[in-house]
């Protein structure tokens, strides 16, 4: 509990500092820009074998991170590819990495932390004494700090990309002669990897009609909205495993839910319980998932047919007895219209209240506080 309570409190704290730096609103002006110049596509398709596992873990689950933002930055680079582009055309490189249009401006994130000060002025430590006196040059002076900061992150994220292994890597990059990276010069990979063969399987635009285990898609506002720069990766994947299902079972999904337990989530997808759990409680918290009511034994039949994934997918199991029930959760794109920054700030603060009043009852109930007796190590 008390990890929940400073890590929700660490997350309430950057996008507060996100919101005040308008960085969630400008990077969503700047993607709305790439839409409204292109194609206004009012969904982006993803390839499923961005989801699929192979052997432990999948290339999706290989990007639940607690830094970096790899997983934001492809879902990006699909956005973009997918505004500009047409169905089967392959993508190449056409924004710098820095600058007014580049890959920078697309990413929202909250800046230098200075935790021995718990402030947000570390860029200012650095800044030349003679300019500290004017208010306006301290805020380009954090501007360009935080420039530098996004540019670091899209870097990062590259990295991550192209270190998923030889044929999981979902970027290249050439080297120069020194053996350094070209970052500008990368190439994206179809969601499947880099793949096995001699020529790369460099990314094409996947097709709207394909069939329901293909692909699956996200509504524009995801992007549009902000939700792809708040949302945790961890919540990212459990939401597009869920999209996934809705997709599979789109019957099922409407009508009484879908579920997942841990036995078919960890051979399909390779997600973990802790990474499940949590992000389905955040999702129904921000609005973008709720619960379903359970399914007839009838209903299940009739809808996974002889498929036998799908048995898989929508069966209880029946040899042993679960220690809780899976809850059943239908997507709600509805949701997605909300400004994200502010929906999950307000449902942080929510929770923030409610743990740091479970932490107050624990400790007012401590039976050895109450005995006047200091824990262990403690003096009085």
């Amino acid at each position: 509990m008390a990890d929940a309570q400073e890590t929700n409190k660490r997350r309430l704290r950057r996008l507060r500092q996100m919101r005040k730096t308008g960085s969630v609103t400008n990077a969503a002006e700047a993607l709305d820009g790439i839409w409204k110049a292109g194609k206004e596509p009012d969904r982006i398709v993803l390839r499923s074998t961005l989801l699929r596992a192979d052997g432990e873990r999948s290339r999706l689950t290989k990007l639940v991170l607690p830094r970096g933002i790899a997983l934001r930055f492809y879902l990006l680079a699909a956005f973009e590819a997918q505004c500009r582009l047409d169905t089967g055309d392959p993508w190449e490189n056409v924004l710098p990495l820095k600058g007014g249009g580049s890959w920078s401006t697309l990413v929202a994130i909250d800046g230098a932390y200075a935790t021995e000060s718990g402030t947000y002025d570390a860029a200012l430590e650095n800044m030349p004494p003679d300019l500290r006196s004017s208010a306006r040059m301290e805020e380009l002076w954090r501007k360009k700090k935080l420039e530098a900061l996004r540019l670091q992150q899209v870097k990062g994220a590259l990295r991550t990309l192209e270190e998923l292994g030889q044929e999981d890597a979902l970027v290249t990059m050439p080297r120069g002669a020194r053996g350094q990276r070209l970052y500008e010069n990368f190439s994206l990979m179809e969601e499947g990897g880099r793949g096995d063969r001699q020529t790369p399987d460099f990314y094409t635009v996947p097709a709207h009609q394909w069939a329901a285990t293909k692909t699956i898609t996200l509504p524009k506002d995801f992007f549009l909205k902000g939700w792809i720069q708040v949302l945790n990766p961890s919540e990212v994947a459990t939401w597009l495993i869920l999209r996934m299902m809705s997709k599979w079972a789109p019957k099922k999904h409407h009508t009484s839910g879908v579920f997942l337990t841990t036995r078919p989530r960890m051979q399909i997808f390779g997600l973990r319980d802790d990474a499940w759990e949590d992000g389905c409680q955040r999702l129904l918290e921000f609005g973008l998932i709720r619960h379903a009511e359970a399914p007839e034994p009838e209903e299940v039949a009739e809808i996974a047919g002889t498929d036998p994934l799908m048995r898989l997918l929508l069966s209880q199991p029946t040899r042993v007895r679960q220690p809780y029930e899976p809850h059943l959760w239908q997507v709600t794109d509805g949701g997605l219209a909300k400004d994200a920054a502010e929906t999950v700030y307000n449902a942080l603060a929510h929770r923030q209240r409610a743990l740091d009043t479970a932490a107050m009852k624990r400790a007012q109930h401590d039976p050895v506080r109450l005995a006047g007796h200091p824990p262990d190590g403690v003096t009085q």
